[in-house]
């Protein structure tokens, strides 16, 4: 009798929710930080640099990138505010690998650990593809919806300019304007004295 072999899935050391907290939206690119990246693989992130600036060529500007620190701050703000306990104290701005990145990291660090984080990062990313795909399906709905009842409500508002002015011409005609005789008028005789 074979042993059933454990599905990758339950072979992944850490679940796919945790890794998509980690991703953010740098530059309009979801990416994730060289500082998360090296926890989930379990290296110093001093080593996860280490390796790929020995392999520079393999990271062109669409797969990483060095936040400026304008980008720095206003991450460190927002961390700040979803988490207090977070360390803050960078003294460079971090880097940031987008999908293809991250995917090419799996080529310069070679250690099982890696292997399954790099599975489980690229599930995360599909699943947040996946997700906007769904929101944006959403959105265009609603979008829909909204101008349908844009035009329901000007051909409302049309209809009730209608009504407005057939009310009031069946007010005209009940009652008429007080005409005046039609003809000159004739100046009463001055009395004789």
């Amino acid at each position: 009798m074979s042993e059933k072999l454990p599905s990758p899935i339950e072979q992944s050391p850490v679940p796919v929710e945790l890794v998509e907290r980690r991703i953010y939206l740098i530059r309009g690119q979801k990416a994730m930080l060289d500082a998360d990246l090296a926890e989930l693989y379990q290296v110093p992130t001093k080593a996860l640099k280490q390796a790929v600036r020995r392999n520079r060529d393999r990271f062109p500007e669409d797969f990483m990138f060095q936040l400026s620190k304008e980008e720095l701050e206003n991450w460190r703000s927002q961390i700040v505010t979803s988490n207090p306990a977070a360390q803050m104290g960078l003294r460079r701005p971090p880097y940031a690998f987008t999908e293809l990145g991250v995917a090419m990291l799996s080529s310069v660090l070679h250690s099982k650990r890696a292997i399954q984080m790099n599975i489980v990062i690229m599930r995360a990313f599909v699943r947040m593809r996946e997700l906007l795909a769904s929101h944006k399906d959403l959105a265009r709905r609603i979008e829909e919806v909204e101008e349908a009842q844009k035009r329901t409500t000007r051909t409302q508002q049309q209809h009730a300019s209608v009504l407005v002015q057939v009310v009031r011409d069946i007010q005209r005609l009940k009652n008429p304007p007080q005409t005046r005789a039609i003809g000159f008028r004739i100046p009463p005789s001055p009395k004789k004295k």
